[in-house]
């Protein structure tokens, strides 16, 4: 089951709105067969290991970190297609909380005489398919929360302007969880003081970067923020009021971008609306990155479920910008410290939904 749960985690950020399964097939203690669900969500993992295992399968174990699909959708059903490769057993780390599975993969393998057992690597199972179990139960994306944090607690230099907090091998790993996530998500006011580009730029990672979310209710991204002008390269999903100017939607859309709308009070956005609209969409990861003022809409709104602070040994001066205000930091208090890792001089703490 860790082989499956590892081979599951190649296809986090590249295979939503379908989860990243894993899949390991066993017979007479050889792996005779292995597969991940593939870029866009097809073929399942559960069909790739049997082809590769071919008349092996018949009489074998499957290793599996999600219950096999019962339904057809774009394609037909995995149960069916592990009974008619004549298995003898199948070990499942989780029912699948999709209502059109729930437990239905399950039944179709017992029926068919196939020994089922569910439970093992359920954790690690849980975490990996956050993002499918949050959007089929809450109808929004599994949202995790990154900040870089200075010694006193300062994420920017005053005025908004960027600074540089953590060191390299930091960079690194962000641009490895961004490759990992479906979206990520910044406010208008990092798009504006940042002018970031949100790609993974990894080597011979860039086709990994995720869809790239600016939640912009008055529609201010400039037309030649290299976001704007990167559009049709790696997709960038504008979040917009009712409100907002049309014109400016028309020069965005003209541009490549892709400009959505939810609703409003007080020019703030409805993050629920946000987040459905997201899920709708087929997102199950979302990754904000930024700033401090979408970050501690979120944390109030208790829609956090993961946030990882990336904490720098060195403090940038009491006139920088603080991470949270008092009520965020409460509310960051919801979430239970599950690591810590040391990154050269820097440290990654992560904190979860319980």
């Amino acid at each position: 089951m860790n082989l499956a749960l590892a081979l599951g985690r190649r296809g986090l950020g590249r295979v939503w709105p379908n989860p990243a399964v894993g899949a390991v097939i066993v017979k007479d203690g050889v792996v005779v067969g292995r597969g991940w669900t593939q870029p866009g969500g097809r073929p399942h993992a559960e069909i790739e290991a049997l082809r590769r295992a071919g008349a092996a399968a018949r009489g074998a174990t499957l290793y599996v970190t999600l219950e096999p699909c019962s339904h057809y959708g774009k394609s037909p059903p995995c149960a069916d297609a592990i009974v008619a490769a004549g298995m003898a057993r199948v070990v499942s780390a989780l029912e699948d909380p999709n209502p059109q599975v729930a437990g239905r993969g399950h039944a179709r393998l017992a029926a068919a005489g196939i020994a089922v057992e569910i439970g093992s690597g359920a954790a690690q199972a849980r975490r990996d398919h956050a993002g499918h179990i949050r959007r089929m139960q809450d109808g929004r994306p599994h949202v995790a929360l990154k900040l870089a944090l200075s010694a006193d607690g300062k994420v920017a230099a005053a005025g908004r302007r960027p600074l540089p907090i953590t060191g390299e091998a930091v960079r690194d790993r962000v641009h490895l969880i961004r490759a990992q996530s479906d979206a990520i998500g910044i406010g208008i006011g990092t798009a504006r003081a940042d002018d970031p580009m949100l790609t993974c730029r990894l080597p011979g990672m860039p086709r990994y970067s995720p869809v790239r979310v600016v939640l912009d209710s008055a529609l201010r991204l400039p037309l030649d923020s290299r976001l704007a002008k990167s559009a049709r390269e790696v997709a960038v999903w504008v979040i917009a009021g009712p409100e907002a100017p049309r014109s400016a939607e028309q020069s965005l859309r003209a541009q490549g971008v892709d400009v959505c709308r939810v609703a409003a009070t007080s020019g703030r956005l409805d993050l629920a609306a946000v987040l459905k609209l997201l899920a709708d969409r087929g997102i199950t990861r979302l990754l904000v990155e930024g700033g401090p003022t979408l970050a501690a809409a979120l944390l109030a709104a208790d829609r956090v479920d993961e946030a990882m602070l990336f904490k720098s040994p060195k403090s940038v001066g009491a006139d920088a910008i603080d991470a949270f205000d008092q009520a965020a930091s409460g509310a960051l208090s919801r979430l239970t410290l599950a690591e810590t890792e040391p990154i050269g001089p820097d440290r990654l703490e992560i904190y979860q939904r319980e």
